[in-house]
């Protein structure tokens, strides 16, 4: 059988998909029957990888129906449309989209990505729903401070408590998952040993990145979106600045980071050196932030605690 790859464009009811070696292409529904249609349809072919593009919910089934038996390659979307445009495809539809996504993946040799766990969903998911929460409580929070009727103070008062309960429950069970697993407990306990990071901090860093343990020092300021981006053209030099990444885990490391410039000694003197240096203090956090990601990085790859440098 012939190596290929196959381009799949997900959408909330169907899949279109595209094998790359004779731009053969099916259809098929996003649901449980049309993964074994799916299924039945690649058993006369050779696999190499599956690209598809992360749609939120609609993805979540397919992934997990296909990805024991399947390579899969997740790519962003955004990059999978630049491609697009580079190769001078102007046209956007479902079945254009798999067959981009398959050329791609035949392009870069993109590798597979290693399959979610179950416990690492139902992490995310909790994940998801305590950014919730927090947003709500920041609005009701800003909300009561202009009312000016009792009930209206009382019902923004009533919800208040009411997250603030909902946000204990949340805290409390992905602490429970995290103790489940003891290399993830383990890895848990490593973070919190960093001055700055608290139970919350630290569970938010394994959820987002995962990887964390297993990535050289520039693949997680990368991840992270911390890596500053040089702007050069001929004798022109603009100013360097992060983008991309995981958005999340930024914000996550972005307290943390604000705690270490004060009571973690290694980085307040790095904090400090900055901000003498003239460089602006969002800079400057930004600075502590890549540190931290990067120190968390190594302490779990050499499965150790945090020690103070007395160098």
């Amino acid at each position: 059988m012939t190596k290929d790859t196959i381009g799949v464009d997900i959408s909330k009811d169907t899949l279109d998909v595209c094998r790359l070696s004779d731009k053969a292409t099916a259809h098929f529904r996003n649901n449980r029957s049309g993964f074994l249609d799916l299924k039945n349809w690649l058993s006369q072919t050779h696999v190499t990888r599956i690209v598809y593009e992360p749609t939120g919910a609609y993805h979540r089934d397919f992934e997990i129906a296909l990805g024991t038996e399947y390579p899969m390659v997740k790519v962003n979307p955004l990059q999978a449309r630049r491609f697009a445009q580079a190769r001078g495809v102007r046209v956007k539809t479902d079945r254009v989209d798999a067959q981009m996504l398959a050329i791609m993946g035949e392009t870069f040799s993109l590798a597979a990505q290693p399959l979610i766990s179950q416990k690492q969903r139902e992490l995310k998911e909790l994940q998801a729903l305590r950014l919730t929460l927090l947003k709500d409580r920041t609005r009701n929070s800003n909300r009561e401070k202009s009312l000016i009727l009792a009930i209206s103070k009382r019902h923004v008062r009533a919800r208040l408590k009411l997250l603030k309960h909902q946000l204990e429950e949340i805290d409390a069970s992905i602490q429970e998952l995290l103790s489940q697993d003891p290399d993830t407990a383990r890895c848990h306990t490593i973070l919190c040993s960093i001055p700055g990071l608290s139970k919350v901090s630290a569970a938010a860093l394994l959820i987002e990145m995962p990887e964390l343990g297993t990535l050289s020092n520039k693949q997680t300021a990368s991840l992270a979106g911390l890596a500053p981006m040089t702007r050069q053209s001929g004798q022109w030099c603009g100013k360097a600045f992060i983008q991309g990444g995981r958005k999340h885990l930024r914000d996550a490391l972005y307290m943390p980071a604000l705690v270490a410039a004060r009571h973690n000694p290694d980085l307040t003197i790095k904090y400090n050196a900055l901000v003498a240096a003239g460089k602006p203090k969002k800079v400057a956090l930004s600075a502590l932030m890549r540190k931290l990601i990067i120190l968390a990085n190594t302490l779990i790859k050499q499965d150790r605690k945090w020690i103070k440098n007395n160098a």
